[in-house]
């Protein structure tokens, strides 16, 4: 009976859980998945900054956003203007793959809760 009630107990904890979760998954907005880095090119055009022997200054940086949806990798190219909104759906997409692991551990431990209660009825 006590082992009923505490079962009990920590099932309605899961699911408050589990709600507070799906509360936050709402207001993640926009999603990137993927990688942004930055890069520095040489262009091999004879007297330009980048192959000056002494100094070379590279043209850049440029920032690749790389991505796989849909088994297709794609690249594209993002301007300095939009880095930190690409950075702010990056670091969301990141976050929601850590709430739905969240769930999913709530989810697990949950069904083996009722899997028990169901097996032993009188426990």
């Amino acid at each position: 009976m006590l082992s009923d009630m505490k079962n009990n107990s920590r099932i309605q904890v899961i699911d408050e859980k589990i709600k507070a979760l799906k509360a936050t998954l709402i207001t993640l907005g926009l999603l990137r998945p993927g990688s942004l880095s930055r890069q520095y090119h040489v262009c091999r055009k004879p007297g330009c900054r980048c192959q000056d022997p002494n100094k070379p200054r590279r043209h850049g940086p440029y920032y690749h956003f790389d991505y796989v949806h849909q088994g297709k990798k794609t690249t594209r190219f993002i301007r300095a203007g939009q880095l930190s909104e690409v950075r702010r759906q990056l670091l969301a997409f990141k976050q929601l793959r850590r709430l739905v692991d969240q769930w999913i551990t709530l989810s697990l431990e949950k069904a083996e809760r009722l899997r028990q209660a169901t097996a032993n009825p009188n426990l």
